[in-house]
């Protein structure tokens, strides 16, 4: 048994078995590329779901959070520190919003977005039984409040009682989000690209209907950015594309590159619905995630990332959409920027396990499709080495 076997094991006998893992233990990475305990080479196009995207082994990153590891890791909320306060300047400044609240995921950010906008509708309304009106095949996290707005059974069964479930709508069907719209309704929310759903961009004319709807109902709308944000579609945040703004934002993911950080985004009016006791978090903010913030938004800026993607993006949809013609058995190929997906008439697990053994990393949204969400700094190059792995591996799988 090799020694990556026997972490494998140990990993089998110690952790939580809730995921079905690949067969490789990573123990390095270096700018688009990961490396197993045995040395072996693969190329990433998954950049650990869609957050390192500055690539491993980014000096200037690591030095940044090696600096402030020596100053001070952790305060609590009760003090003010440095780095948050910067990290919240550039979110507020960037997004053309007020307020950030930082957490430590994705799914907690969705929590406090949440949180929001039912106290929103509470502070005007205290006697009716709030409601949120979400998208069918939606993925928000793993949390019940997450999970609760989260359209797919698979996910919810034994965890979120029907009762306390949201009312689902479907995506980029304007009047069907308008025929379940109540006086109980206190939210919309919706990913502005469905991740996990698909890779499904929003239509412009879905979000702007959406937009009207709230303005007209004075409910908040919140838009889910924690994937399809920080430039993964071609901008630094995903709803500038359409050019409609939401009341609060999520944002997760490649918002820390690697550094667990996620935060909640308030326009001025659903910042007043949050007042000191209504809400809380022991870690998010602290002085290390924030400072991973701060360096994220100084690279994006100062390497111009957005047009990096914006190129590199258009590239790899061309690509991908030659291998969508050349095989019949995919059904269709979707997305924006660097988040891209081709979909399958089967389960693509077995490509998948087939590619990570030729050396590429890549994964799936549901079962059909795979997902390409690669570090944000990949040149044609590496799309070049992923295309030419990736159609080896079709064929090998007898995919025609």
């Amino acid at each position: 048994m090799t020694k990556m076997q026997e972490y494998m094991q140990k990993g089998e006998d110690y952790i939580l078995k809730t995921y079905n893992r690949y067969p490789v233990v990573f123990e390095k990475g270096d700018g688009v590329c990961l490396y197993d305990m045995d040395g072996k080479r693969y190329l990433d196009f998954a950049a650990g779901i869609a957050v390192f995207a500055l690539g491993y082994n980014n000096k200037t990153y690591n030095d940044a959070l090696k600096e402030q590891i020596d100053k001070i890791l952790h305060t609590s909320n009760l003090y003010y520190n440095q780095p948050a306060i910067d990290a919240a300047e550039k979110i507020v400044k960037t997004s053309k919003m007020s307020k950030v609240f930082f957490t430590n995921s994705g799914t907690e950010a969705i929590e406090g977005a949440l949180k929001v906008a039912r106290k929103y509708a509470y502070l005007k309304d205290p006697s009716k039984d709030y409601e949120f009106i979400a998208m069918n095949h939606s993925f928000h996290g793993r949390s019940q409040g997450a999970l609760s707005v989260t359209g797919n059974a698979h996910y919810q069964d034994g965890f979120v009682p029907v009762e306390m479930r949201a009312v689902f709508a479907d995506f980029n069907d304007l009047d069907d989000v308008k025929s379940k719209i109540t006086d109980k309704t206190c939210g919309i929310i919706c990913e502005v690209v469905q991740g996990e759903g698909g890779i499904y961009p929003a239509k412009k004319e879905f979000l702007e209907g959406l937009r009207k709807l709230c303005d007209e109902k004075d409910i908040l709308l919140i838009f889910d950015e924690v994937q399809c944000g920080m430039g993964r579609c071609g901008s630094l945040y995903a709803h500038d594309l359409y050019g409609v703004k939401p009341d609060v934002m999520a944002l997760a993911k490649a918002l820390g590159c690697g550094v667990p950080v996620g935060a909640f985004v308030t326009n001025e009016k659903a910042s007043h619905a949050l007042v000191p006791g209504d809400h809380g978090t022991t870690y998010g903010g602290n002085p290390f995630a924030t400072a991973a913030v701060c360096e994220v938004f100084r690279q994006f800026e100062e390497r111009d990332i957005v047009s990096h993607v914006n190129e590199v993006g258009a590239y790899l949809y061309e690509k991908l959409e030659e291998v969508n013609n050349q095989f019949a058995q995919i059904k269709a190929h979707r997305g924006v920027g660097l988040m891209q997906g081709l979909e399958f008439e089967k389960p693509v697990g077995d490509i998948i396990v087939t590619a990570l053994k030729k050396g590429l990393v890549i994964i799936s949204a549901g079962a059909n499709i795979i997902r390409f969400v690669p570090p944000l700094v990949i040149e044609k190059k590496d799309v070049d080495e992923m295309i030419a792995i990736l159609t080896e591996t079709l064929k090998e799988n007898g995919i025609q």
